[in-house]
């Protein structure tokens, strides 16, 4: 009897000392501002290879020579579903842009379902250690983060914050017209 209540009292005392397996990641982010950063064309470093598995679960790489779009975002951040409507019809305003989607600190069956539900158009990365590889130019500092990435793969500007339908628009131009 004496060894079972001290085993009720061990779990108890342990189930209390946990957080019962939530996450934090929602708590834990920083909104941009939308500000804008472009690099000068002589100063743009290279951005990380971007491949891996997609929400819809099939494998995608990124082949340099194309204009790209790549935002990070995650389904239960207030900003980044707000810019998906700006986001889809800005892919297919401009069809030569490659526009890629990289999940970060969220689950997976969430952001599936957040994108089947928007039909958004284009795919989404699922792996966001990709991340780190933007460290050496314009890291994705805010969620969401929108960077643009020129057709020799480098790292050409980048939006911390939710993007504008002018704003995005000018950087593709920008950038397309180099």
């Amino acid at each position: 009897m004496k060894r079972l209540s001290l085993l009720i009292l061990s779990v108890v005392l342990l189930t209390g000392c946990s957080n019962g397996g939530a996450s934090r990641a929602e708590q834990s982010f920083i909104a941009g501002t939308g500000v804008v950063t472009t690099i000068n064309k002589s100063d743009r470093v290279a951005a990380p290879a971007l491949f891996g598995m997609t929400l819809q679960g099939t494998q995608y790489s990124f082949e340099v020579g194309k204009v790209a779009v790549v935002n990070v975002w995650a389904s239960w951040c207030s900003p980044c579903r707000a810019e998906e409507p700006a986001l889809s019809a800005l892919s297919k305003k401009y069809s030569s842009v490659e526009f890629i989607g990289i999940l970060t600190r969220d689950n997976p069956v969430n952001a599936e379902a957040f994108v089947r539900r928007q039909g958004t158009p284009y795919p989404t990365l699922i792996d966001d250690s990709l991340l780190i590889g933007f460290k050496k130019s314009l890291p994705a500092n805010a969620i969401p983060t929108t960077v643009v990435i020129d057709r020799q793969g480098k790292v050409a500007a980048r939006i911390s914050g939710a993007v504008t339908i002018a704003s995005l628009s000018n950087l593709i131009e920008k950038v397309s017209a180099e």
